[in-house]
């Protein structure tokens, strides 16, 4: 039976860089599983989710082509709790299911699963460390206004809407204080990839 591989958790609110940090360790070969195109991947139509949530929610949330239509979905669920909860239940096994498929596969020396609800989800249960990607929240505010062309008040709604900063911290492994450059963010990746390395010759 092949051993288990080292798995890191990669997460970090919205606007901290989680995806140029999860970008610089695929680009020096390492495996990537991320969360976000997997939960996409559970719904697409036909899939066992997709026609689950279309009975239960009616065609209304489907698009033109079949897909989801994930903006009206995200204000039903916003707007009913019970909904949410439902949606959750159907989705977060599938997701993590296949997640799991996914970290059995990783042919590098260690793999990361990249996820914004690493610590929310439970999935942080699937990995062996925790690397937060950190920032502090005003810098944070102006990178997701920027990037997402959203208001303030929507940036601080998601924002709160996330867990804690301080919550984060106190259950990560490593953290990369992401409030400097892209090659100063690139080079603390490259400082704990070597610990990864490291780290991974003990599994």
């Amino acid at each position: 039976m092949p051993k288990h591989k080292l798995i890191i958790g990669l997460t970090g609110g919205i606007g901290s860089g989680k995806t140029a940090a999860s970008d610089y360790f695929q680009k020096i070969g390492i495996n990537i599983i991320d969360a976000d195109i997997v939960a996409r991947a559970v719904v697409q139509p036909e899939t066992a989710a997709w026609h689950q949530i279309k009975d239960y929610f009616g065609t209304e949330v489907l698009e033109a082509n079949g897909q989801l239509n994930r903006a009206w979905l995200r204000k039903q669920i916003f707007a009913n709790p019970e909904q949410r909860r439902w949606l959750e239940s159907i989705t977060h096994p599938a997701i993590r299911t296949e997640i799991i498929d996914q970290l059995g596969k990783v042919q590098s020396d260690y793999g990361i699963l990249v996820s914004p609800l690493l610590l929310e989800s439970g999935q942080n249960e699937l990995v062996d460390r925790v690397l937060l990607i950190d920032v502090p929240t005003t810098l944070q505010r102006q990178r997701t206004q920027i990037r997402d062309n959203n208001s303030a008040a929507q940036v601080d709604a998601i924002i709160a809407a996330q867990m804690p900063r301080q919550a984060r911290i106190s259950r990560a492994d490593d953290i990369i204080i992401n409030d400097q450059s892209l090659e100063h963010l690139q080079q603390a990746c490259q400082a704990l990839h070597q610990q990864y390395l490291q780290l991974s010759q003990l599994k």
